[in-house]
């Protein structure tokens, strides 16, 4: 066996395997967290962290609330389809994904696989995380952020060292 296939052999797993428990332990901190801020925050009662309060607020839509009009179930179809092929796309880009992009699409999936759960249990999503300047957010849409924001600093990395193209003209 080749060292190139060695390394895709061993190192693919171990992706894999570092998506799927990052998956499930980040969404299970996310889902834990929800019931709790409802229930601490239920009656109107808001904690304030200078910057950023605790104040319970609901979206039936998606982000900023877009979509807040369309049937629960269309956006909770929609949102768990996306979701799902974002959990595939991770899954078959494991053996070319750096360590960086591996965990920044966890933090994608497991983002949005918290939303797609929390909407299925009463069709919204609950949020507590509220800024006064931005949209009222939870940790799920924290994950998806900075998830996001890695991602796109591994491609940027990635494709920074990759040599150029070498072409003739």
């Amino acid at each position: 066996m080749s060292d190139t296939a060695t390394e895709y052999s061993t190192r693919t797993p171990r992706l894999r395997r570092v998506f799927v428990s990052a998956v499930v332990a980040l969404s299970a901190v996310a889902l834990f967290v929800e019931p709790v801020a409802r229930r601490e925050l239920s009656d109107g009662r808001t904690v304030d962290f200078g910057l950023l309060q605790l104040k319970l607020a609901y979206n039936s839509g998606v982000a900023f609330s877009m979509g807040d009009q369309l049937p629960m179930w269309l956006v909770l179809t929609a949102t768990a389809v996306i979701t799902a092929g974002i959990g595939v796309y991770a899954w078959r880009t494991a053996p070319s994904s750096s360590l960086a992009a591996m965990i920044g699409l966890s933090l994608i999936f497991a983002g949005a696989a918290a939303n797609v759960i929390d909407r299925a249990v009463d069709g919204k999503v609950t949020d507590y995380f509220h800024t006064g300047w931005w949209p009222t957010f939870n940790l799920a849409d924290t994950y998806l952020t900075c998830g996001v924001v890695l991602l796109l600093a591994a491609l940027l990395r990635e494709s920074a060292q990759e040599p150029p193209n070498e072409s003739s003209s």
